[in-house]
């Protein structure tokens, strides 16, 4: 087993993200920790001497301070281990096309901006009217998804709520009528979520094995029931006139893409 450790001068969410993708190149043979707040020499002594010398282990850096950076690749070579610096080359690259010696700011990244607070404003959006609790809220949303239940609205409005977008999701239910406000908004800002009904019909088997105390006629994961659902979906989606993703076996990064590009929004 291979330990990699994402190790930066700031929160470590860079590193860490970089760690993570190597990692799931490999599955089940390595494990990351996350390393935060690494500034001074002695940071960089309590964190190297924690490292068993007798495990495989790499790190995987973005320190921006250069004496910093420099002495934890010391320590690494002394004790063995592989590092490297992922922000490096490309800082290097563009200090020698800008003809500019970068700022070296630790964490510049997560700067509490204008687009900061965007993002928390957006979030706190998405908690707030997650499943529709207030409809007011279709009025104020940058996007609105619909669909059946597991269709990934929830976790697609959180995604791209850290993008800041506002993005309220309303369940279809045939039980349930949607709210004539829907039918007011322009169908380019409304996305309808389509996923396969067999696709769906294990999801929500799945999810039933989770609570074996439900009654037995409950109708989540009925066959019957599903395919009732996605037909009201289908029609409530032609009314409104508007996009339609398939969200089957497609991931959330995927489809919040495609959602960015339809209403315009810059990345």
């Amino acid at each position: 087993m291979l330990t990699i450790y994402a190790v930066s001068d700031s929160i470590g969410e860079t590193a860490e993200l970089v760690a993570k993708s190597v990692a799931s190149q490999f599955p089940d043979s390595v494990i990351v920790k996350k390393i935060p707040h690494i500034r001074t020499a002695e940071d960089v002594n309590n964190f190297i001497s924690k490292i068993d010398a007798n495990s495989k282990a790499m790190v995987i850096s973005t320190i921006i301070m250069v004496d910093v950076k420099e002495f934890l690749v010391q320590r690494c070579v002394e004790k063995g281990i592989f590092v490297s610096n992922v922000l490096g080359p490309g800082i290097g690259l563009a200090s020698k096309l800008l003809n500019k010696q970068p700022e070296y700011i630790p964490g510049a990244i997560w700067n509490m901006d204008e687009e900061y607070y965007k993002r928390i404003e957006a979030m706190e959006f998405a908690i707030h009217y997650d499943d529709s609790r207030d409809y007011n809220g279709i009025k104020h949303a940058d996007v609105i998804l619909i669909g059946v239940s597991r269709t990934s609205k929830t976790p697609l409005c959180m995604y791209l709520a850290n993008k800041g977008i506002k993005a309220i999701n309303i369940p279809l239910m045939p039980e349930i009528p949607v709210p004539e406000e829907l039918y007011s908004i322009p169908g380019k800002k409304i996305i309808g979520l389509k996923i396969d009904p067999f696709v769906l019909i294990e999801i929500r088997k799945h999810r039933m094995d989770k609570f074996n105390g439900l009654n037995s006629s409950f109708q989540y994961a009925n066959d019957a029931r599903i395919l009732d659902e996605l037909d009201y979906a289908e029609k409530i989606m032609k009314k409104t006139r508007c996009l339609t993703i398939d969200v089957t076996k497609r991931a959330i990064e995927d489809t919040a893409l495609i959602i960015m590009k339809s209403i315009g929004h810059n990345q």
